[in-house]
């Protein structure tokens, strides 16, 4: 064998073992949500069983938490696409002093710590005495989503020729004709992609929502208490089963919307 040969074996076999190192944690979840023991992590499980999915599905806490964790998801990603998709156009489209410091004030958030912008938040309510509830949620949640939307549409608003849009105004479209017809049938699978990655971060959040809120809990929050003091381990494991799901499959869903374009931000991860 020759040592091009030795190195392209050895670099696979290392790429094997980095993705059993990240996956296969979240494959023993996925097994222990079928076992018969409700106490102990055995290996392998003593039997397999589907009652905990019915278990589950009668647990009233959990319907709550999945609700509150959608509604929270459903409107920080909302906002985010409205505000992103503002800023996105502001600095692509515009030349302006201070526009480079906008666009790093924007992406902030997600470079930060979590636990960072959990306390820099939490003070912000408690000095504006904004009582703790959902809406604290959404708007923590919002901050970091923002970054998400700006990133994608930002680099399809690059991509976008300015010239189109001048021609569309000099053939007489006003400007919401403009962005209908124009505009928004070039950056929409940039701002679906978004949008999918929204709801997919706000969907597991944990840090963020700690600092933000009440006496509610998402189904993270929830998860993290269950682990604490577990009244049921493979209920919890099957919650997180659906967590899995409902985040990987926007990101699945973003990245075959981005793949085609190399330069729209996002679609390399």
């Amino acid at each position: 064998m020759h040592s091009s040969q030795r190195a392209g074996l050895g670099l696979r076999l290392a790429a094997i073992a980095g993705l059993l190192f990240l996956h296969l944690p979240i494959l023993l979840i996925f097994l222990y949500a079928f076992t018969t023991e409700d106490r102990s992590y055995q290996f392998p499980p003593p039997g397999l069983t589907l009652k905990w999915f019915g278990v589950t599905w009668g647990r009233a806490d959990v319907w709550e938490a999945l609700a509150l964790s959608i509604k929270v998801a459903s409107v920080s990603t909302l906002i985010a696409m409205v505000l992103g998709t503002l800023c996105a156009a502001a600095v692509s489209r515009a030349r302006f002093f201070g526009r480079e410091a906008i666009s790093l004030l924007v992406i902030l958030p997600i470079a930060l710590p979590g636990i960072v912008t959990g306390i820099s938040l939490r003070s912000a309510f408690n000095l504006a005495d904004i009582p703790y509830s959902t809406l604290t949620i959404i708007l923590g949640h919002a901050t970091f989503c923002v970054v998400v939307v700006y990133n994608n549409a930002v680099a399809r608003f690059r991509r976008l020729s300015g010239s189109m849009v001048e021609a569309s105004m000099d053939l007489g479209a006003n400007s919401f004709q403009t962005f209908r017809y124009i505009i928004l049938p070039n950056i929409g699978t940039a701002l679906m992609a978004g949008g999918m990655l929204a709801f997919a971060l706000s969907f597991d959040e944990v840090i963020v929502t700690t600092f933000t809120a009440g006496q509610q809990a998402t189904l993270p929050i929830w998860m993290l208490e269950e682990l604490v003091r577990p009244r049921q381990r493979p209920v919890t494991n099957v919650v997180a089963m659906v967590v899995v799901l409902a985040t990987f499959l926007p990101i699945l869903g973003a990245y075959y919307l981005t793949r085609s374009g190399s330069d729209t931000a996002g679609s390399g991860k």
